[in-house]
């Protein structure tokens, strides 16, 4: 855990993590690297993190990085008569941490000066060709060996809070303008730290327990990749079906192009299929562009599933919700990212992961583990599908987000992007806009509105995002009539409602519902309704029971104002 006083922060975190990480992404041992100067806190806190995570893996019966005990006096010191030392970087306390930290940044070719109150362990260091002296961290003389105007940074690195603190008011009465890092063993101790003047804090066993996580990370996506790799050469010489959900979008669209690649690496054929439409303007755009041949299991060319021994569904979880697959499907694979109901959901292999804001997310990660070449037009699919699924890694966008878009961000055609994300609108799509503004009813927050006859699911969503633009409206319902069913989708920035539960109470008995707390969709099926030529009343039915429904499930009497 690293606490931040001061901002230094002046590239963005996929710049960063692009820059840094743009070979291999996971190592045997955590080892991020640093970035430029401007970066001053983060830069010497990484490296803190690091050298700890190192040294605590070779010490044997737990975590013991302490200074030594004993004293000596501090003001004797081998300099060369009175001058004092220079030095940008100042370690204080050389335990296991400290000399760690102080060899790398020697590797890094910085100049550094350790300082330890044990006149031994000094000895040692000097003998390690380390520039080290002695120095009590009590002593308000600690840097009279020092020349201040040199110092740039402090990591003061002992054990001993109430010693790391005294050293701090040292440094900082010396020089406003010195870095200090500091090391607390826990969240109180962090707070006196800061309070004394420290820029950041670590704290080791957060440190720790991050990376191990990290590493956790790192087992269970290798065991996924694994898992996949021989699901897929079971197939032997039949054929994959891969499936995504109804009227897909570039997550989906993107997640399956990744499988069919792993599927190719193993010379299994896999087709990429779906249901309904692809009409959003920048969904054509998408698999015109980047050539992705989806094919049909409905229409005249609809593909028969018996022509396929085995089954994946991409970006939805159940089979028979909002794809064509019937209810009790065989399923093989299935990958998503959107929260489920696991006690419902049966497949041989099941990666479902909501702390990833786009199943390319994940698709992205595998193909990482599996150590897949990614071509230009994959990486650009699949870096478009995590931008659009989090628009813009604005909504339920996590680190495993970013990462992903770091690795693919170099590899993608940037101008193909321009291309896919500024294409004309159509007229269709500007009749549901209007539509939508023109029936909207407000309820406090909430917006509610009806598009009428739908001719273009995608446009739904579209004007839902545009419509929470509007002012002291947080929450979006935007519903339209299809052939057999209500289509409906929502958008929310309240971060009091969960959008996705929310829907499923209100439509799941009747129909299919789900999403996530700020973005959800659903489809009701008309029944015996569908057959009514009266469209008009059709709809007046039809936003009754939307209004009640909704309204009664986020706990709004239903009404106007």
């Amino acid at each position: 855990m690293v606490t931040f006083k001061s901002t230094f922060f002046r590239i963005t975190l996929v710049q960063w993590l692009w820059k840094n990480h743009k070979s291999k992404w996971y190592h045997a041992t955590y080892q991020p690297h640093v970035v430029d100067r401007i970066m001053y806190d983060e830069h010497l806190v990484t490296m803190v993190q690091t050298a700890y995570t190192l040294q605590t893996s070779n010490i044997r019966g737990g975590l013991s990085i302490t200074d030594s005990k004993k004293t000596s006096d501090p003001h004797k010191n081998a300099t060369n008569g009175d001058k004092k030392l220079q030095s940008p970087y100042l370690v204080i306390g050389s335990g296991n941490i400290g000399s760690a930290v102080a060899r790398e940044l020697v590797n890094r070719d910085k100049t550094v000066v350790l300082i330890d109150r044990d006149a031994a362990k000094v000895e040692t260091l000097k003998e390690q060709e380390f520039e080290a002296i002695v120095g009590d961290l009590h002593d308000p003389g600690l840097l009279d060996p020092i020349d201040i105007k040199s110092v740039e940074v402090a990591l003061i690195l002992s054990s001993d809070v109430s010693a790391n603190e005294d050293a701090i008011v040292t440094i900082k009465q010396a020089s406003e303008s010195i870095q200090v890092i500091a090391r607390a063993p826990n969240s109180i101790a962090r707070t006196k730290l800061m309070e004394a003047g420290a820029d950041s804090v670590i704290m080791p066993p957060r440190v720790v327990s991050d990376a191990t996580l990290r590493i956790l990370d790192r087992v269970e996506s290798a065991r996924h990749a694994s898992n996949v790799l021989n699901i897929l050469r079971s197939i032997g010489k039949g054929k994959l079906a891969i499936v995504v959900h109804d009227n897909p979008d570039p997550d989906a669209m993107s997640s399956a192009v990744a499988l069919k690649t792993i599927a190719a690496s193993v010379d299994i054929e896999s087709e990429m299929l779906y249901r309904g439409e692809i009409g959003h303007q920048e969904n054509k755009a998408f698999i015109n562009l980047l050539q992705i041949d989806m094919g049909k299991l409905d229409g005249p060319n609809a593909r028969s599933l018996e022509d396929f021994k085995k089954i994946a569904l991409i970006d939805c979880s159940m089979p028979g919700e909002n794809n064509l697959l019937p209810k009790n499907s065989d399923v093989a694979i299935i990958i998503d990212h959107h929260p489920a109901e696991m006690k419902e959901i049966h497949a041989e292999y099941i990666d479902i992961r909501p702390n990833a804001g786009a199943t390319a997310t994940i698709m992205t990660k595998y193909l990482q583990e599996l150590d897949i070449p990614i071509s230009k037009d994959l990486a650009t699919a699949l870096l478009y599908g995590i931008r659009t699924d989090t628009l813009g890694f604005k909504r339920n966008a996590n680190p495993i987000d970013l990462t992903a878009a770091a690795l693919l961000y170099p590899l993608a055609d940037h101008d193909t992007l321009d291309r896919i994300e500024t294409p004309a609108i159509s007229t269709e799509t500007l009749d549901v806009f209007g539509e939508a503004i023109m029936n909207r009813k407000i309820k406090g927050s909430y917006l509610i509105t009806n598009v009428g006859t739908l001719r273009d699911r995608d446009a739904l969503a579209q004007a839902a995002d545009y419509l929470l633009n509007l002012e002291g409206v947080t929450t979006v319902l935007v519903y339209g009539i299809g052939e057999d069913q209500i289509y409906l989708s929502a958008r929310s920035n309240d971060i009091r409602m969960n959008l996705g539960k929310s829907m499923q109470d209100a439509f799941g008995g009747t129909g299919s519902a789900g999403g996530h707390a700020t973005m959800a969709g659903a489809q009701i099926p008309l029944g015996v309704f569908s057959d009514t030529k009266d469209r008009q009343a059709l709809m007046r039915i039809s936003e009754e029971v939307v209004m009640k429904r909704f309204f009664a499930a986020i706990g709004v009497e239903n009404g106007d104002e």
